[in-house]
């Protein structure tokens, strides 16, 4: 994939990340399947890049392709271009909008696969402290993230939040099985967290 004068091509200009968002405190269960935590793929099949510039081209405002090339780019090395775009598919969103949610889920994931764990933490805290969700996937993603980011009596606390919602998967979890799209490498990080959950499990509230 080449990303060669991309930001030429599609006249970026980042504008710069929202203000720090404090993580809230863990709620008791986290039921919700949220529609949001999914790959935003405008363009399917091999080398997708020319058909979602001519897009971006035709449509200045083609969020869903901007935010698509983002993914690549960060994806191929090249975080400069990445972050520009993701700025770029942000800029203006309302907070409601149904992009902004998957967006910034996968701002999070494309940070925290390259190496930015916290730029990562940041983006998925913005989302659960904005918008409130009770998605499934807000206990194990910010258990994983605060980890890494050596926040880990936090970790252990969000950690808990999925065995309090769901004891019979997450108090001895088959993690391959709940989390077939994540890497080999996070499921391990999030092994540490279950082991330190396992040898001292913290008290609710």
């Amino acid at each position: 994939m080449h990303f060669r004068n991309l930001v030429l091509a599609a006249g970026l200009a980042a504008t710069g990340s929202a203000g720090a968002q404090s993580l809230p405190s863990p709620a008791e269960f986290y039921f919700d399947a949220d529609s949001a935590a999914k790959p935003v793929i405008a363009v399917k099949g091999d080398d997708p890049v020319p058909r979602l510039l001519k897009a971006v081209e035709r449509d200045p405002h083609a969020r869903t392709e901007v935010a698509q090339l983002a993914h690549l780019a960060i994806e191929g090395g090249q975080l400069e271009t990445g972050d520009a775009y993701y700025e770029r598919a942000l800029r203006g969103l309302d907070l409601s909008s149904g992009l902004w949610r998957p967006i910034m889920w996968n701002y999070g994931w494309d940070l925290y696969r390259s190496g930015q764990h916290e730029a990562a933490l940041q983006r998925w805290t913005e989302l659960v402290a904005a918008r409130g969700t009770k998605g499934a996937w807000v206990p194990p993603t910010l258990a994983l993230a605060l980890w890494t980011a050596g926040r880990r009596d936090e970790a252990v606390r969000w950690y808990a939040a999925a065995v309090r919602t769901e004891p019979q998967l997450w108090s001895q979890p088959d993690l391959p099985r709940l989390l077939p799209d994540w890497r080999d490498a996070e499921r391990a990080v999030l092994a540490e967290v279950q082991a330190q959950w396992s040898a001292h499990p913290p008290a609710w509230p």
